[in-house]
Order: C-alpha cells, then sequence, then structure tokens
C-alpha cells in the first residue's frame, strides 16, 4: 500500500525489496519527502514500473534470484523501462566490482546495507530535483525545435520561412513542382517535406537522381521492361514511373536528362500514362505527382537548347527557390545545434558544446557546398573531436582562413599575448628575411626595409642577429 499523500510530500518513490523490514524504515525516514510504494515480488515489481509518475526506485539487489549478480540483470532491465527514473541500488554483499556493475547497468547511485536513511534522504532528493530539472530542460529544448523545424527541415529565418509556406501551399493539390537551388540546400528534404505534409504522405515515394545513372541504364530505370525487351532482360520488371503511382515521383537534377528521355517523360505527362519498353499492349494508366530539382538556371537551359521548353513548361508549374545557407540568417546556429544532436547520438558521445567565437567564424563563412557542407563538417567534429567542447582550433583550415573572426581568434588566444614579445618575434621576422634576400648585406636589407642603416644595425645587435 502507498502512503497516503500529505502537503510536504513531493516525490514518489517505489521500493523493490523482500526485506520485510526496510519499508517501515523507509516510511520512517522518508515519508515527509517521499510516497513509497512497496513491490516485493513480481507483479507489484510489474505494476509499480507501469506508474506514469515514479520519480524514484530504491532496488534491493540481493531480492532477485540468487543475489546481486541476478539483480543487475533485473537493474538494467528496470532502466530500459524507466528511463528518466532516479534508480538507487544497494546490496548486502560488499565486493569491489558491485558499484561498477551497477552504474553500467543503469544505477544513479549505489548504497551498501545497512542504510544510512538520512544520507539517503538527501542523495535521492537532490538526484531527483537534478533530474527534474533535467527533463524540463529537454522540453524547453524540444519546444524550441518544434518551432523552429517543419517535416524534417530546421530553420527560423524568414528566407527559410518562405519555403515552408510554399510548401503549406503546394502540399495538397498535384501540380508539378520544380524545387530550385544550389547543390546542398536540401531540395531532397523541401520535396519529402510536400509529401509528408500533402495528402500522398502514405502513398508511394520514389526518388532519382537523373545524374546518378549512365544514359544506358536511366531509360529501363524510369520506365520499366518486359521480358526480353533486351539482352539480360530475364524477368519483366516496372519501372520508377509506375513504382510512383497513387504516389509521389522526385527526379533531382532533371536537366542531366538527354533529348530522347526528356522527350518520353513529356509523353507520360501528357498522357499520364506509361509503357514499358518491349511492351505492345496498351499503356497503364497513372496517377502520379511529379517534383523536379535542379541547380542549374532552367531558362539558361531552354535557350542553350539543352531542355525541351514544351517539357519546361510542364515542370515549372509551381516553381520553389530555396535559399542558399548564406541567405538564411541566425539559421547557422540551429542548424549547428541539430546536427550535433544527431551525430553526438550517432556516435554515442556526449552532447558537444560550442564557443560563441566558433559560431560567430562558421556564420561569417559563405558555405558554398550549403546545408550538406555544414552536415559534413559538424559530423567530422563530432567523431575527431573527443573533448567536450569545440573550438576555432577545431575548425577545418578553409574555414579559418576566410574568416576575420578566426583570424582574430589565432592572432589573439582565450589567455592573450605578450605585445611586446610577438613584436619582437615580427622584427626578427623581417630582419632575417631581408639579410636572406640581401646575402647577409645590412645596408641593403636597411634599404629592401626602408629604415635607417644605423637602425638596421642597432636592432641587429639588439636581436642577436649577425
Amino acid at each position: 500500500m502507498a502512503e497516503p499523500a500529505t502537503a510536504q510530500v513531493r516525490f514518489s518513490l517505489g521500493v523493490i525489496t523482500d526485506d520485510a523490514a526496510i519499508y517501515p524504515e523507509v516510511r520512517k525516514h522518508l515519508g515527509g519527502e517521499f510516497r513509497p510504494a512497496l513491490a516485493s515480488n513480481e507483479d507489484d515489481i510489474t505494476s509499480l514500473l507501469q506508474h506514469p509518475e515514479l520519480h524514484a526506485i530504491l532496488f534491493d539487489l540481493d531480492c532477485i534470484g540468487d543475489g546481486p549478480v541476478d539483480g543487475l540483470d533485473v537493474l538494467a532491465e528496470i532502466r530500459k523501462i524507466q528511463e528518466d527514473t532516479v534508480l538507487v541500488a544497494f546490496t548486502r554483499t560488499n565486493s569491489r566490482t558491485i558499484p561498477m556493475k551497477a552504474s553500467q547497468a543503469g544505477a544513479d547511485e549505489f548504497f551498501l546495507f545497512p542504510l544510512n536513511y538520512d544520507e539517503l534522504k538527501i542523495v535521492l532528493a537532490r538526484a531527483v530535483e537534478q533530474r527534474l530539472l533535467q527533463i524540463e530542460g529537454r522540453r524547453a529544448i524540444e519546444q524550441i525545435e518544434s518551432k523552429n523545424a517543419f517535416y524534417g527541415l530546421v530553420g527560423a529565418s524568414p528566407a527559410i520561412q518562405k519555403v515552408y509556406q510554399s510548401i503549406e501551399a503546394v502540399a495538397n493539390n498535384s501540380a508539378s513542382v520544380v524545387l530550385r537551388g544550389e547543390s546542398g540546400v536540401g531540395k531532397e528534404l523541401v520535396a519529402r517535406a510536400i509529401v509528408d505534409f500533402g495528402k500522398r504522405s502514405e502513398s508511394p515515394f520514389i526518388c532519382l537522381n537523373c545524374s546518378a545513372l549512365p544514359e544506358t541504364l536511366m531509360e529501363s530505370e524510369l520506365f520499366g521492361y518486359e521480358k526480353g525487351a533486351f539482352t539480360g532482360a530475364e524477368a519483366a520488371k516496372p519501372g520508377l514511373i509506375e513504382m510512383a503511382h497513387t504516389g509521389t515521383l522526385f527526379l533531382d537534377e532533371i536537366t542531366t536528362l538527354n533529348p530522347s528521355l526528356q522527350s518520353k517523360l513529356l509523353r507520360v505527362l501528357q498522357e499520364r500514362s506509361v509503357q514499358r519498353l518491349g511492351a505492345r499492349g496498351a499503356a497503364k494508366k497513372l496517377d502520379f505527382r511529379l517534383i523536379t530539382a535542379t541547380n542549374d538556371d532552367l531558362e539558361d537551359c531552354v535557350k542553350k537548347g539543352r531542355f525541351r521548353e514544351d517539357l519546361y513548361f510542364r515542370i515549372n508549374v509551381v516553381p520553389i527557390f530555396i535559399p542558399a545557407l548564406r541567405e538564411r540568417h541566425g539559421d547557422i546556429a540551429l542548424l549547428v545545434d541539430h546536427f550535433l544532436r544527431i551525430y553526438s547520438a550517432a556516435a554515442k558521445k556526449p552532447l558537444k558544446t560550442i564557443k560563441p567565437e566558433v559560431l560567430e567564424i562558421l556564420e561569417e563563412y559563405s558555405w558554398p557546398g550549403n546545408v550538406r557542407e555544414l552536415e559534413n563538417m559538424v559530423q567530422r567534429l563530432v567523431v575527431m573531436n573527443d573533448g567536450p567542447v569545440i573550438t576555432a582550433e577545431h575548425l577545418p583550415q578553409n574555414l579559418l582562413y576566410s574568416s576575420t573572426a578566426s583570424q582574430e581568434a589565432i592572432l589573439i588566444p582565450e589567455e592573450g599575448v605578450n605585445f611586446d614579445a610577438e613584436m619582437e618575434k615580427i622584427e626578427v621576422a623581417y630582419l632575417s628575411a631581408a639579410l636572406r634576400r640581401t646575402g647577409g648585406k645590412k645596408t641593403a636589407a636597411a634599404n629592401l626595409l626602408q629604415m635607417d642603416p644605423q637602425r638596421m644595425k642597432y636592432l641587429c645587435r639588439k636581436h642577436r642577429i649577425d
């Protein structure tokens, strides 16, 4: 039976033990702070672990099976079920390895029996309060992320908000959409967001990068083929267009299609039907939505004859322009935090923090590879850096050389510099270089440095340069 709630009780506590003397002591010493509930058998434990608001568990490792070893296995299972609950384990076995094994199994704290209940009360209350703060912080972060995310896209800048608005406007109709923007801006993510937000979200989403396959394979991949249509066609195979029936077909880098395939695609769009290579019967009627993407200037491609004008008008019903990362002011910090979380979790590493000056460097960089380049860089920083904090020296050289902020960070590190010593180094460097250029002739070196020869001789004596 659980203790009746009182005004002072703040937290719920599950007590898992078969020792009849422990539970009364817990009620006596912890009752003012905790509302304890006893679980002394398997059914009680199962019921306890289903409690929706269980703050902490006091677990007797010796009450399971043949001793603490079996108890450690159960402890690990409890941790899987109750991820956010504070787990405190105790045992009567005085072994050096058990505390470490208990921690590995998921225990937050460990005690040896007999229990010091005053200490236990303090430790439990402190651990629960800290866990609740962590949970609240995580919820706050999730709320912030949800406000700055849209169906897999991350960002809150005015430029990306316009993309969100466009996605909402086109998602629930079947008009052809062409996504335009530089390489790496996230065109496929935008295509997926259109699908996820629209009425075809449960239907097939078929993707093809038109530049990824050789021309000899592209036609059969798109249109499919019948058995015997060509050498090697040992069985019939549907094409990607056919597989997109009732769903969405996404063609990336569409301008790389050759003129023949452009013509055949146009016919599919006009007639809303497709015929496999080698087929002799009627074409198969299809219902699909077409989304295309390109980083080329479509109008220029049409003007130069690289892209059919009639196909251009077919796919360019609703153009959505996706901004380059350098145009998304304020989004870099959000994206960096997003990718740090993803790749820290993937690498099973603690979440890393990033210095403010590093963000300043990242925001100054032009990002020619856009979001893809940023994501790859963050993944590399997580994998290659074992420290908890990312500093300017961890960044790739191309970012450092292109950034004013990084130059300042390199020039003046956090601990500061000895100005006079740095100036002396510069003097020595210039004097030595000038003397090498003039074969050690000090008068000629003075002329090269545009200084008086007497000053040149003085500086050489000062720095002991022969």
